[in-house]
């Protein structure tokens, strides 16, 4: 249990220096949270605090995509498509990745890739 503790505490130092680098200047966010099963991707307006677009890994049983497993970086290269296409039918292509102190490797850089690929700026 000690371990967890200190990768709990290194995660929220990390999540708060991120959250001071974005309270200056920006206008949207994207906020991630990633669980050992799914991944959870949001816009949200820094301005208004309201979520503006969202996707996750839960989607997948309304899009009948039944085959892939959600914990892992095919599922997330796929929600980074979503996120990216419901926010340019929003208007908004410029946000900042806030990463929620999650490392940058591994499901979050490829979700973070698919949606610069796909059209976001960040």
């Amino acid at each position: 249990m000690k371990g967890y503790v200190n990768k709990k505490k290194t995660r929220i130092r990390r999540y708060t220096k991120i959250r001071k680098k974005i309270r200056s200047n920006r206008d949207f966010r994207l906020v991630i949270h990633r669980t050992s099963k799914h991944i959870y991707a949001q816009i949200i307006s820094c301005k208004t605090s309201f979520v503006l677009v969202c996707a996750s890994t839960l989607e997948f049983r309304k899009l009948n995509i039944n085959n892939i497993y959600t914990g892992n970086k095919i599922s997330a290269k796929i929600i980074g498509k979503l996120i990216a296409e419901r926010a340019l039918i929003k208007g908004i292509k410029k946000v900042f990745f806030d990463r929620s102190g999650f490392k940058y490797h591994g499901r979050i850089e490829e979700l973070a890739k698919s949606a610069r690929v796909s059209g976001l700026i960040f």
